[in-house]
Protein backbone atom coordinates (compact mmCIF):
# COMPACT_ATOMS: atom_id res chain seq x y z
CA UNK A 1 0.00 0.00 0.00
CA UNK A 2 1.26 3.47 -0.87
CA UNK A 3 1.70 5.44 2.31
CA UNK A 4 2.80 8.87 1.12
CA UNK A 5 1.13 11.54 -0.96
CA UNK A 6 0.88 15.10 -2.08
CA UNK A 7 -2.25 17.21 -2.16
CA UNK A 8 -1.66 20.29 -4.32
CA UNK A 9 -4.22 23.02 -4.97
CA UNK A 10 -3.84 26.13 -7.06
CA UNK A 11 -6.00 28.86 -8.47
CA UNK A 12 -5.68 29.99 -12.06
CA UNK A 13 -6.26 33.53 -13.17
CA UNK A 14 -9.62 33.53 -15.01
CA UNK A 15 -7.89 34.05 -18.37
CA UNK A 16 -5.51 31.17 -17.63
CA UNK A 17 -8.00 28.53 -16.48
CA UNK A 18 -8.33 26.78 -19.81
CA UNK A 19 -4.55 26.53 -20.25
CA UNK A 20 -4.10 25.20 -16.70
CA UNK A 21 -6.78 22.57 -17.27
CA UNK A 22 -5.11 21.49 -20.49
CA UNK A 23 -1.71 21.30 -18.83
CA UNK A 24 -3.17 18.95 -16.20
CA UNK A 25 -4.88 16.79 -18.81
CA UNK A 26 -1.61 16.50 -20.73
CA UNK A 27 0.51 15.92 -17.59
CA UNK A 28 -0.94 12.44 -17.06
CA UNK A 29 1.55 11.13 -19.63
CA UNK A 30 4.41 12.62 -17.63
CA UNK A 31 3.04 11.02 -14.46
CA UNK A 32 2.85 7.64 -16.17
CA UNK A 33 6.56 7.91 -16.98
CA UNK A 34 7.57 8.54 -13.36
CA UNK A 35 8.71 5.28 -11.80
CA UNK A 36 8.15 6.43 -8.22
CA UNK A 37 4.64 7.82 -8.73
CA UNK A 38 2.12 5.09 -7.88
CA UNK A 39 -1.07 7.03 -8.61
CA UNK A 40 -1.73 10.53 -9.95
CA UNK A 41 -5.01 12.40 -10.16
CA UNK A 42 -5.69 15.89 -11.41
CA UNK A 43 -8.99 17.58 -10.68
CA UNK A 44 -10.94 20.79 -11.01
CA UNK A 45 -12.97 22.17 -8.10
CA UNK A 46 -14.38 25.29 -9.73
CA UNK A 47 -13.83 27.26 -12.93
CA UNK A 48 -10.45 28.49 -11.65
CA UNK A 49 -9.41 26.10 -8.84
CA UNK A 50 -7.45 22.97 -9.75
CA UNK A 51 -5.52 20.33 -7.91
CA UNK A 52 -3.42 17.21 -8.00
CA UNK A 53 -3.37 14.25 -5.63
CA UNK A 54 -0.69 11.63 -6.03
CA UNK A 55 0.73 8.72 -4.06
CA UNK A 56 4.15 7.19 -3.55
CA UNK A 57 5.66 4.15 -1.85
CA UNK A 58 8.63 6.04 -0.41
CA UNK A 59 10.18 9.45 0.13
CA UNK A 60 12.51 8.99 -2.82
CA UNK A 61 9.56 8.72 -5.21
CA UNK A 62 7.80 11.66 -3.61
CA UNK A 63 10.91 13.84 -3.75
CA UNK A 64 11.61 12.85 -7.35
CA UNK A 65 8.07 13.88 -8.31
CA UNK A 66 8.40 17.23 -6.52
CA UNK A 67 11.51 17.88 -8.60
CA UNK A 68 10.16 16.33 -11.81
CA UNK A 69 8.71 17.50 -15.09
CA UNK A 70 5.14 18.10 -13.88
CA UNK A 71 6.32 20.32 -11.04
CA UNK A 72 8.61 22.13 -13.48
CA UNK A 73 5.67 22.75 -15.83
CA UNK A 74 3.55 24.17 -13.01
CA UNK A 75 6.41 26.38 -11.80
CA UNK A 76 6.86 27.63 -15.37
CA UNK A 77 3.23 28.71 -15.80
CA UNK A 78 2.80 30.04 -12.25
CA UNK A 79 3.88 33.65 -12.87
CA UNK A 80 1.53 34.19 -15.80
CA UNK A 81 -1.40 31.79 -15.33
CA UNK A 82 -1.81 31.32 -11.56
CA UNK A 83 -3.40 33.81 -9.17
CA UNK A 84 -1.15 32.68 -6.27
CA UNK A 85 1.59 30.14 -5.63
CA UNK A 86 0.43 26.51 -5.43
CA UNK A 87 -0.48 25.14 -1.99
CA UNK A 88 1.48 21.90 -1.52
CA UNK A 89 0.74 19.54 1.36
CA UNK A 90 2.59 16.32 2.13
CA UNK A 91 0.13 13.67 3.24
CA UNK A 92 0.24 10.26 4.87
CA UNK A 93 -2.25 7.72 3.54
CA UNK A 94 -4.20 6.05 6.34
CA UNK A 95 -6.34 3.62 4.33
CA UNK A 96 -7.09 2.68 0.73
CA UNK A 97 -10.00 0.80 -0.74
Amino acid sequence: MSKLGFLVRFEAKPEGAEAVGQLLRDAVELARAEEGTVSWYSFQESPTVFGVFDTFDDEEGRDAHLNGRIADAIREIAPTLLAAPPEIKRTTILAIK
